[in-house]
């Protein structure tokens, strides 16, 4: 989109009264405020909500959308807690639980390897016995496969029980990991900050401050991470609200958040009863809202996974800039009843940012460009690693260059 056309776009919004001085704001690069953002929530205008997002989105990306070309590992699903709204838990008694060995693990990440993936999405249960050495000799096997395979792995609770487990500080634990070759951690376990919400859908899992505080010692010890909100359940829009605030605040301190991604509440095959489950309205409001909210945050990840590929896409016009990656082999929303499929084809992911009329960009697990496609089916290279030659390299699209092509 031109610069002419975000301006027809603040224009549009300028013209309605409910959000013209939100406009203003926006258009002037002014913070808003909590109050601003409820307003945002409440607001039925979802047209010109969409149109001050975009132009919030293109400020900072231009007209670019990006995936990565990823695989999701769960190396087991038997938990300690019991987490209301969790459909992938199982205890030791369970016949459908599940543990990887390391071997196992390898033998997944060398198929997705040959299939030209960048990034390993780890994450599993509070399993109840594994050694401390599992999770940092998986780490290292999985690294050892390929130096520039990029691990993002753990939620702020599997941190806290790893720690725990091993009787050492988050800090200690951080940096073996990292040792070992952890690049990034996941945001996910974030679900909804307010402690009222949390008691009630999580039971026993880790407090506000604690999910807080093992991102702000990732960051302090160089790390990134992502970060996520649960929402669509029992939560109020206060609440979305302020866990936001939290989220900006810890951005505002560390700038270790690469991207923030909201996920739209799954209702089935668990033990937390929702009468409506969140609208496609809710979704692209809330992608919008978090963009105009999270003014720190560079991107904002439209999860195709629990919004469907075609939901996510017209996110690319609610001020989300990413469409999350191909995945291969995905089991916690689907367990929880997502009827998304289980992978994406890249060839699929860039013909959905084209057809939302944005440039598409394959990025890596720190929302870096690899490639940058055009219209004509060929890619723009640009390496990203630190003191790399910029320079752009061209190179003809072949089936191989598209996972699943």
């Amino acid at each position: 989109m031109t610069n002419c056309g975000s301006l027809t776009l603040v224009s549009f919004a300028l013209r309605h009264s409910e959000l013209k001085d939100l406009a203003a704001k926006v258009e002037a690069g002014v913070r808003l405020s909590e109050a601003d953002a409820l307003r945002l929530f409440q607001s039925t205008d979802l047209n010109a909500l969409g149109a001050l997002a975009s132009l919030a989105n293109e400020r900072r990306n231009g007209r670019h959308a990006s995936y990565i070309l990823n695989r999701y590992l769960n190396y087991s699903n038997y938990c300690i807690l019991s987490c209301q709204f969790c459909a992938f838990s199982r205890k030791k008694r369970d016949r459908d639980g599940f543990e990887l060995t390391a071997e196992e693990m390898v033998a997944k990440a060398r198929e997705a390897l040959a299939l030209g993936i960048t990034e390993l999405h780890i994450v599993g249960g509070l399993h109840p016995t594994l050694p401390f050495s599992y999770y940092t000799g998986f780490i290292r096997a999985l690294k050892a496969l390929d130096s520039r395979l990029q691990l993002k792995c753990f939620t702020a609770i599997e941190i806290l029980h790893l720690a725990w487990l091993a009787k050492k500080p988050v800090r200690e634990v951080l940096l073996e990991f990292k040792d070992a070759g952890l690049a990034a951690l996941t945001g996910g376990g974030a679900e909804v900050f307010a402690p009222k919400v949390r008691q009630q859908i999580a039971t026993g899992k880790e407090s506000a401050a604690e999910y807080l505080e093992v991102h702000r010692t990732w960051h302090q010890l160089g790390g990134r991470s992502t970060c996520t909100m649960l929402f669509g359940h029992v939560e109020s829009l206060e609440d979305r609200v302020d866990h936001l605030r939290q989220l900006r605040g810890l951005q505002d301190e560390t700038h270790g958040f690469s991207g923030f991604i909201p996920l739209p509440y799954q209702p089935d095959n668990n033990r937390l009863p929702v009468k409506h489950s969140p609208t496609g309205q809710d979704m692209l409001r809330t992608m919008a809202v978090a963009r105009l909210y999270l003014d720190n945050f560079d991107h904002i990840t439209a999860y195709w996974v629990g919004m469907g590929l075609k939901m996510a896409q017209v996110a690319l016009s609610y001020g989300a800039d990413d469409l999350h990656g191909t995945i291969i082999e995905e089991h916690i929303f689907h367990m929880a009843g997502a009827q998304s499929p289980q992978l994406q084809h890249e060839k699929d992911l860039i013909k959905a940012i084209r057809e939302a009329g944005r440039i598409p960009v394959q990025r890596n697990t720190f929302y870096e460009r690899i490639k940058v496609w055009d219209e004509t089916s060929t890619a723009q290279v640009i390496r990203t690693e630190a003191g790399g030659d910029a320079s752009p390299v061209r190179f003809q699209e072949t089936e191989s260059a598209t996972t699943g092509g």
